[in-house]
Formats: C-alpha cells, sequence, structure tokens
C-alpha cells in the first residue's frame, strides 16, 4: 500500500533509538521506491503533543500502517526507551 505524502499513519514497530513504540502516529514526509526486489520505504516526522518535532525517521513499508476510524489517539510521556 503506497501511502500519501502528509498522512498520518502509525508506528508497526518500537524504534527505541528514536525512544518511539508501536502505535505511536507520525507524518509521512517522504516516499523511498526501494530497488527491485527492495520493499519500499518512507522518510516519517515524528511531533511532540503541541506539534513541535522530535525526529525525522526512516522505514519500510511494512513498520507502518494506517490509521482506522475504530482508534483512538493516545498521549505518553517521551520515554528514555520504548523498552
Amino acid at each position: 500500500m503506497r501511502y500519501e505524502l502528509f498522512k498520518r499513519v502509525a508506528l508497526a514497530i518500537d524504534l527505541p533509538e528514536h525512544r518511539l513504540r508501536g502505535g505511536d502516529v507520525v507524518t509521512v514526509v517522504d516516499y523511498h521506491p526501494g530497488r527491485p526486489g527492495q520493499e519500499p520505504g518512507y522518510s516519517l516526522e515524528v511531533f511532540d503533543a503541541v506539534g513541535n518535532t522530535v525526529a525525522v525517521v526512516t522505514v519500510r513499508e511494512s513498520q507502518i500502517e494506517p490509521l482506522n476510524s475504530n482508534e483512538l489517539l493516545h498521549v505518553r510521556q517521551l520515554a528514555e526507551s520504548a523498552s
């Protein structure tokens, strides 16, 4: 599934090196098609609850998932690690 630029999606995995957890909401800022036989990827911008940029990360397409209307957003403290 190709995600539109500036669409909000959720991380499907933890990224402890960026203090991020699966389920965190992120914004798609770039698409990387990948080479033949390689999974496409995305650059994502991560914002805190008031709109400040926390991180910009690059992940494989399988590491993000769409948001659904039956899900609620949740606020959590930016922990030192995702463990």
